[in-house]
């Protein structure tokens, strides 16, 4: 199967999500390319069941089940904390600790409480991780994956109140503060050919690379 042609400035791409969060930090990130974008929530498309074990699978449930509904390119966005003193948990989850409405407070509270039941409460044993995992789905079937990871360490009590999910305990590695207290261009620094510092800049920085013709 051919590879998905690169997209230029004024295409137009489906943002495969209902987050109003997510849907922020994607606006901030394709700022400077042009892009239409319009969310599957503004399209008033259903949320597809997340039933895969992964963040790829789901983030291709998401991607395709936007493409396909949508007739257009669709870019989806799986993400989520792992735990190392949790087992990786709460891992492709992550949201389903917050409960239904969304109460990510009472989610960043479970955390810590299963991690105070693990009795890890040294820094050294609060080791953690955000990842993303990004998809490009074709309406056709065709889709590319891109994925990122930032390394962190959770504090407790949540400092700042920035950011959306778990950012107010997660501190990433070489800062002293966590991402609920930075202000959006730290948190999504990245610039051609460099990392980044969140997971989802890491991600987003790759399918840059690899999908939008500069």
């Amino acid at each position: 199967m051919t590879a998905i042609p690169k997209l230029r400035e004024g295409d137009r791409l489906v943002l495969a999500t209902h987050n109003a969060g997510k849907l922020k930090e994607f606006q901030e990130l394709f700022e400077p390319f042009g892009l239409e974008l319009v969310s599957a929530g503004e399209l008033g498309l259903p949320e597809p069941e997340e039933t895969g074990t992964t963040f790829a699978e789901n983030a291709r449930l998401k991607a395709h089940a936007a493409a396909q509904a949508s007739g257009m390119l669709a870019l989806s966005d799986d993400s989520g904390l792992c735990v190392d003193a949790l087992n990786g948990d709460p891992g492709v989850y992550t949201a389903d600790w917050a409960g239904v409405p969304r109460d990510f407070n009472r989610a960043m509270k479970r955390v810590e409480d299963a991690l105070q039941a693990a009795n890890a409460t040294e820094p050294s044993r609060r080791r953690a991780a955000f990842n993303a995992t990004l998809c490009l789905a074709h309406p056709d079937g065709r889709d590319v994956i891109y994925h990122g990871v930032c390394p962190g360490t959770l504090v407790w009590p949540p400092r700042g109140e920035r950011g959306h999910g778990y950012d107010p305990m997660f501190m990433p590695d070489g800062y002293d503060i966590t991402f609920g207290q930075m202000p959006p261009e730290m948190k999504h620094s990245w610039s051609p050919g460099q990392q980044g510092l969140s997971h989802r800049a890491r991600s987003f920085a790759k399918f840059v690379e690899g999908q939008i013709e500069r």
